[in-house]
């Protein structure tokens, strides 16, 4: 399949309500800014992309706190559902959006070691590998960061609980290309974790 001609959004999921952090964990200090900060920094660095944020648990303090104003933010006030109910509503509003997308790229808040880099090489293995799934190895599996074609959109959309794009990756191996993040997957989800990848 030809991927010549993409219009690609790239969808920061961040809507969750951090319990086993204890506090939100999108302002976690993380370099110069905070572990969402972070995250949309290195989105906005990806070439000819646009960028989508969703929020849920903390909306308000987290929009107080980080500067959103020029970016296109989304707040889910289901979030309790789980991250395929976000994750759907992000691309219900994406589709909403003047710009008819042609891919979507799903990332998370919490994974800082995701870079442009990293997501420059999904996007470039999209297009060189004609597959219409591009997702992240996690060894036996594949997850998020994850580049989905158009052809997907309308099955995303109809997550509603808490496994996220899991089950469209399982039920396509044939059409998904998986990718190597060589460390960079690493998430966050403890105060453990987050004083070890400090």
């Amino acid at each position: 399949m030809s991927h010549e001609n993409t219009a690609i959004a790239i969808l920061i999921l961040a809507a969750g309500a951090s319990s086993r952090m204890g506090s939100p964990k999108q302002l976690l200090p993380w370099k110069h800014t905070t572990l969402l900060g972070h995250a949309i920094m290195e989105a906005k660095a990806v070439e000819n992309t646009d960028l989508f944020i969703v929020l849920g648990a903390n909306a308000t303090k987290i929009t107080t706190e980080i500067q959103l104003k020029n970016d296109p933010c989304f707040v889910n006030n289901e979030w309790r559902k789980g991250l395929g109910n976000t994750l759907a509503f992000g691309i219900t509003q994406i589709e909403k959006s003047r710009k008819n997308y042609t891919e979507i790229v799903v990332m998370l808040a919490d994974q800082p070691l995701i870079d442009s880099i990293y997501l420059s090489k999904m996007i470039a293995s999209y297009k060189e590998s004609g597959k219409s799934i591009v997702a992240t190895s996690y060894g036996k599996r594949v997850g998020v960061p994850a580049i989905f074609s158009k052809r997907y959109f309308s099955e995303l959309k109809e997550l509603n609980h808490d496994f996220g794009a899991k089950e469209i990756l399982k039920k396509y191996p044939l059409d998904t290309l998986s990718l190597d993040p060589k460390g960079k997957e690493k998430d966050i989800d403890t105060i453990e974790d987050y004083n070890k990848l400090m």
